[in-house]
């Protein structure tokens, strides 16, 4: 019990510094690419830190996974490394007595990737999509950028304007190029203020100037004027009339079962699954070789895990085109890991060899 109790502990260790280093690696790719996203207006450069912790948590079952893995590997190789795996098979156990104080210490990791993959997973892509789309859905004068060209809601209007130092609802310099049918409007003044009549906004300007033409004649109209209001559009209220697959809760995947959220259904399962046959996988790879690098492990873990998760991928596409059905591609895929696994294992533990058949020379001689 004291061994066992040891091993908990180095996996622990391991596994807690394992995950700060994925978290921090998978945060900073994550922030970059959040970046640049909101640079290109899909988000509100505010909301990048809550986005980015909502893409963190999402991939939390795969980092988690990645974690466990990396630690088994690393702990039972450095037992090999160090002669205590000698000091174990020499007492008479072998690798599958380490299937037990392993899985002591797997079991609430296990559990937490099922409750994120099929939970806080979708949970976390409809609050992202929540932000996208209250982003998509604001009002003219949110979009408005100081020194930029933004476009309104419904693409019929673009705004320029400089903000003013006396708050938000003034601006100077402000240019509007709307279209409404064949009617082109381009409208400009020195100021505008945002006033609100009878419960709508509107942009009144002072001291400008608006050009009217027609699409397909060539005649013009300009006029100026000292005081002129534009109405502009509010802020959209209304609910997010689109949720991807990953964005629907496991009950509604169950629900309406098309090829869209069986593969869905099948990545959140095999988020689970996978992570139940690395620790097998890792167990049964781990080893130490002195004419070899340390590294060398390592190697095969991120090797060994982006093979797996791209065959998740590839399973999520075949089921989503109606290549394959769910239930028969999570039984070939995770089910034959674990079969493959667990014969080398079982190879590993017993210390199994091919032997090819020996020659006899006499035979051969007095032939």
């Amino acid at each position: 019990m004291l061994f066992h109790s040891s091993i908990r502990k180095e996996l622990g260790r391991s596994f807690g510094a394992t995950l700060v280093v994925l978290v921090t690696v998978v945060m900073t790719m994550t922030l970059l690419r959040t970046l640049g996203e909101a640079s290109r207006g899909t988000f509100n450069p505010a909301d990048v830190l809550i986005i980015m912790g909502y893409t963190v948590l999402s991939d939390m079952p795969t980092i988690l996974s990645m974690s466990l893995f990396i630690s088994v590997l690393t702990v039972v190789t450095r037992m090999y490394r160090d002669s205590e795996m000698v000091i174990w098979f020499g007492s008479g156990r072998g690798l599958l007595g380490l299937v037990g104080p392993l899985f002591r210490f797997a079991w609430p990791i296990l559990l937490v990737v099922l409750t994120l993959a099929f939970v806080i997973l979708p949970w976390s892509f409809s609050k992202i999509e929540d932000l996208r789309d209250r982003y998509d859905k604001r009002g003219d004068i949110a979009r408005i950028e100081p020194g930029q060209f933004q476009e309104s809601a419904n693409g019929d209007r673009v705004f320029f304007i400089e903000k003013d130092s006396k708050g938000q609802q003034t601006g100077k310099n402000v240019f509007i190029s709307a279209q409404e049918g064949n009617k082109q409007t381009i409208t400009s003044a020195r100021s505008g203020t945002v006033e609100v009549m009878n419960g709508d906004k509107f942009l009144v300007l002072q001291e400008g100037q608006r050009l009217e033409r027609t699409t397909g004649k060539n005649d013009m109209t300009l006029s100026t004027f000292e005081r002129y209001g534009a109405r502009v559009g509010a802020d959209d209220n209304s609910g997010r009339d689109y949720s991807p697959s990953n964005a629907k809760t496991t009950l509604e995947l169950l629900r309406t079962q098309n090829p869209q959220h069986f593969a869905e259904l099948a990545w959140r399962a095999g988020l689970t699954l996978a992570a139940f046959n690395l620790i097998w996988i890792g167990l049964a790879a781990a080893g130490a070789n002195p004419r070899a690098g340390r590294s060398t492990n390592l190697i095969f873990a991120f090797l060994s895990f982006v093979v797996y998760f791209n065959l998740l991928v590839l399973a999520k596409n075949w089921v989503e085109s109606g290549q394959a059905e769910l239930i028969p591609m999570l039984l070939q895929l995770h089910g034959g890991v674990f079969v493959v696994s667990m014969l080398w294992l079982l190879k590993r533990h017993n210390h199994w060899t091919l032997r090819l058949p020996r020659r006899n020379p006499r035979k051969e001689g007095s032939a």
